[in-house]
């Protein structure tokens, strides 16, 4: 039997899920494939690497540092974009709050990250290099936010965020053969997607990438399509979700200390307390 882990993206709101797979970590439970968005993935790395609690240390360090993130990022010169590149993907990782490349090399599973084709509208998913990969090159690209991240290039293709084109990638977990599916939401089950507010402003910006235009038009359909039949599947008893209760007044780019140890707490006290109930699903 092949198990699964899903991890929805949402910046700074994926702390819920670092809670929820640090319980996981330190209760021992491993899966054999792992594929992620945006910073569902970016984060993810972290419990490949079984370094508990590395993301909440980051954050709060750093949610409230103009290097890691800030408006004035976006004017810097090779940078473009909302978050430091630098320093979140080099100097952290390599000095601050080191990543443990060796165990992260080690694991014998496979991770994946999404990431949306700007010139197809379409998810692909990339196997997340088990090296440096170039400063995490494609950890960025599937973190690239419209409008706040630079386009990336990688093998002669262009990309941004995955959540465009494939927020939860329930479906390619079943379709990479795995039996079991855990799924890690950054929304509370209530949650529905409006249309997106700066729609013109991305058909302006990516005017030259229509097929990109027309996927984020859609977007929010898709993505509570998604989420109804995710629900429909956990009745079914053949996904198992955890989901915050609740993330209002938590911004994707949040700097209170309390809120972000909060969320994150969530995430480790619901992964705690419903134990055996996911252990008892992956027939354990």
């Amino acid at each position: 039997m092949k198990t699964g882990i899903v991890l929805e993206g949402g910046a700074l709101r994926t702390i819920f899920s670092s809670g929820v797979t640090d319980g996981l970590l330190k209760a021992g439970v491993d899966f054999d494939y792992l594929v992620g968005v945006s910073a569902g993935i970016a984060y993810g790395v972290s419990y490949i690497s079984k370094q508990f609690g590395r993301n909440l240390e980051i954050l709060k360090r750093y949610a409230n540092d103009k290097r890691y993130m800030g408006a004035r990022n976006l004017f810097k010169p090779g940078n473009r974009c909302y978050f430091g590149l630098k320093f979140t993907y080099q100097d952290i990782p390599d000095k601050l709050v080191p990543f443990d490349y060796k165990t992260f090399a080690a694991w014998p599973g496979r991770a994946e990250a999404v990431v949306t084709n700007v010139e197809t509208g379409k998810a692909e998913y990339l196997e997340v290099p088990r090296t440096d990969d170039d400063h995490f090159k494609l950890l960025q690209a599937t973190c690239a936010m419209p409008l706040l991240f630079p386009v990336y290039d990688i093998g002669g293709k262009k990309y941004l965020d995955g959540g465009a084109a494939d927020a939860i990638p329930y479906r390619r977990a079943f379709a990479q053969g795995c039996d079991k599916v855990v799924v890690v939401l950054t929304r509370e089950r209530s949650y529905r997607r409006q249309p997106e507010k700066l729609q013109k402003a991305i058909d302006l910006r990516y005017r030259q990438y229509p097929a990109f235009c027309e996927t984020m038009r859609e977007r929010w359909k898709v993505y509570n399509a998604a989420r109804e039949e995710l629900f429909r599947l956990e009745e079914e008893g053949k996904v198992f979700l955890f989901a915050p209760e609740n993330t209002q007044g938590f911004s994707r780019v949040e700097r209170d200390q309390q809120k972000i140890q909060a969320l994150w707490r969530a995430g480790y006290d619901q992964a705690d307390a419903r134990l055996e109930e996911l252990r008892a699903f992956l027939g354990a």
